[in-house]
């Protein structure tokens, strides 16, 4: 409705529902030219592969948090998606616009880029960005253009001999789903999980524990639960020594609220569930000397299922 204000001439078809392998052919046949505003990688490939095979080129935009990038792929000799990405990356190493966040300016700064790449491939004027990538920095208001790699003759979807012929299950490649919603990772056994609720029951009944909080510090800004204590994953990611000798402090002198025999439980949160599983990993493989009585388990949904079905006004975000 809105694009029919700005131009009343131009046909425009939605297509409501998820696009997958049975229908990403058949759709892409029947245009000019494809951009790809999608979030999540399974997409990527599947619409990569589509534009290859029918043979499209592929205009494709993608932004996270204060960074933005642009490629035009399959188009005039220059590579794919699958050139410069054979291999899908871990599924838990994948951030996301619904979990990383991204400010509003950048998609629209390239949204409008990509919207001209679109305007000057059907016009035929071609393209500057097909063997190049287009990086937009928004703290540093800085463009740059990367040279790509050229198209390979292996590569298993548009080089010489190729391997993928048909459309196939991109969630079975990519081991994640094709969706931008938040992602529930399963990195644990669910003998190092609990569930919020379960966790309450802990806090009623006063049983000695830690809560360590692993979020970044401007989400901790944001909202906290009061008793936890912070230190973010990514110094548990570089072990860094002050914030392991902060947390053997804390969990020291909760342990004198018990039997020091006994294994104080660790109990790690983030706002998802996700991060909170990488850094119980990471405490499960600390040195037995100084963390031998610590038994590490993450809270399953973070703060988010926290404010959804123990405290209604716990602030979302």
């Amino acid at each position: 409705a809105a694009l029919r204000r700005l131009n009343s001439a131009v046909q425009y078809v939605p297509y409501r529902g998820a696009l997958g392998p049975r229908s990403a052919l058949r759709l892409v046949r029947q245009y000019d030219i494809v951009a790809d505003c999608s979030d999540n990688v399974p997409t990527r490939y599947l619409v990569s592969d589509a534009c290859v095979l029918a043979g499209k080129p592929l205009v494709s935009g993608s932004a996270l948090r204060l960074e933005g990038q642009l490629v035009v792929y399959n188009y005039r000799g220059g590579p794919c998606y699958r050139c410069l990405f054979p291999q899908p990356p871990p599924p838990d190493a994948v951030t996301n616009c619904a979990d990383g966040g991204v400010l509003g300016v950048v998609t629209g700064i390239i949204g409008c880029i990509q919207a001209l790449e679109v305007l000057k491939i059907a016009s035929g004027m071609g393209s500057s960005f097909n063997r190049h990538m287009l990086m937009f920095d928004a703290l540093e208001g800085r463009f740059r253009n990367i040279k790509l790699r050229p198209k390979k003759p292996d590569c298993a979807v548009c080089g010489d001999n190729p391997s993928v012929t048909c459309l196939q299950d991109y969630e079975a490649f990519c081991g994640s789903s094709a969706t931008d919603k938040c992602r529930a990772l399963q990195l644990l056994p669910s003998k190092d999980r609990i569930s919020v609720q379960q966790y309450k029951e802990l806090l009623d009944e006063q049983v000695p524990h830690v809560l360590l909080d692993v979020r970044p510090q401007v989400e901790v800004d944001i909202c906290r639960l009061e008793h936890a204590v912070h230190i973010p994953l990514s110094k548990l990611e570089e072990k860094n020594e002050e914030s392991l000798q902060y947390l053997q402090k804390r969990i020291c002198e909760e342990k004198q609220r018990t039997d020091d025999q006994a294994s104080l439980p660790v109990y790690v949160v983030c706002k998802l569930g996700n991060d909170s599983q990488k850094a119980v990993k990471i405490l499960q493989e600390l040195p037995a000397k100084e963390f031998a009585s610590v038994l590490a388990k993450d809270i399953k949904g973070g703060l988010m299922a926290w404010a959804t079905k123990i405290d209604s006004t716990f602030p979302q975000y």
